[in-house]
């Protein structure tokens, strides 16, 4: 909280003691999928539920030191693993999901769930992804979910803007449902230099996933549809606003932009460029965000002071960005008492 103002937060990701991943790595070396043993109540083979808790109390603490009221937190976009055989992408979805519901029960005033969809780039459409999205929704009550505009990492999956997303976007203005984007991994052999490459893949495919979006007629098609571009859309553009390279056309029901950007002449920018009214606060904490600022030695993922402190926004701006604009997207937010 700050300033008596509840901080709502939409970029985070749900947090597992290490071991718990080895599902991934058991299930990729042994090429089979294998059932969620948290969807049947039971245990995790080498992690128990006090490891699970104890990791997202660590969650929590780190919220509460970066004055994070309540997040909604869905998958580890860099652990989603598109690219995996298709038969072993809805088990790790439905673990990965059930994993999400587990964190948000444990402490159910500063959750919310957003779950991870089986994307399959290969897939005629997204019909294959509407029963985990119900499944989330329907029986763990999630808010959103992730989606990455191209899930295998070889620029094959079709551009956000076409028939083959439609089915997922019917099912979310049915259901309710904001979706977030977020990059995943990218298999460019030409990245392989850059430590951490998967973050190059984030700013080129929630950018191409704004352009797709703005120029295309989805919102036209789908009125209702709300999606938040994490990182506040990968990359800034570079045209003046009546230039016809942008979409000439106002989506300021339907596009929406979170403010996890650390370095503070992009942020300033994003906000600037994106406009006060289409940003909502976002952090991802805990995540990338860990490097020290020296000015302050305090990490980069602490936004909450840094937003504060530009003077180019007023304090109804600033109430906005950390308030009302995520409580406009998300809804579910006002029904949590943090």
């Amino acid at each position: 909280m700050i300033d008596n103002v509840t901080v709502y937060d939409v970029h985070g990701h749900v947090s597992v003691p290490p071991a718990s991943n080895a599902r991934l790595t058991l299930m990729m070396a042994s090429n089979t999928a294998m059932e969620s043993p948290l969807s049947r109540g039971e245990a995790v083979p080498g992690v128990s539920r006090e490891q699970f808790e104890e990791a997202a109390r660590q969650h929590v603490a780190y919220m509460d030191e970066r004055h994070i009221d309540v997040q909604i937190i869905g998958p580890r976009p860099f652990m989603v693993m598109g690219w995996m055989e298709p038969h072993l992408i809805p088990a790790w979805a439905r673990y990965v999901n059930d994993t999400i519901a587990q964190q948000c029960r444990f402490f159910p005033d500063r959750f919310l769930g957003a779950a991870q969809l089986p994307q399959d780039s290969n897939a005629p459409d997204t019909k294959h992804c509407l029963p985990e999205l119900e499944r989330c929704v329907k029986e763990y009550g999630f808010v959103a979910a992730y989606v990455s505009p191209d899930p295998g990492g070889r620029r094959t999956t079709p551009g956000m803007h076409e028939p083959y997303w439609f089915p997922l976007y019917e099912k979310c203005e049915e259901l309710g449902v904001p979706l977030i984007v977020h990059g995943t991994n990218s298999l460019d052999r030409r990245f392989s230099v850059v430590p951490h490459n998967y973050q190059l893949g984030f700013v080129i495919e929630q950018y191409l996933a704004g352009q797709f979006l703005s120029h295309g007629d989805v919102f036209e098609r789908f009125p209702q549809l709300k999606v938040v571009i994490c990182h506040a859309g990968g990359a800034l553009n570079r045209f003046i606003p009546t230039d016809p390279h942008l979409a000439q056309k106002d989506l300021s029901q339907n596009l929406f932009y979170d403010t996890c950007a650390y370095d503070l002449i992009f942020l300033e920018a994003a906000i600037k460029q994106r406009g006060v009214s289409q940003m909502l606060f976002g952090t991802e904490a805990p995540g990338s965000g860990r490097a020290v600022r020296p000015e302050t030695g305090r990490t980069s993922d602490d936004l909450v002071p840094v937003i504060n402190s530009f003077e180019f926004l007023s304090a109804e701006d600033k109430r906005d960005i950390f308030h009302n604009n995520p409580l406009k997207v998300f809804p579910a937010f006002g029904r949590v008492k943090p």
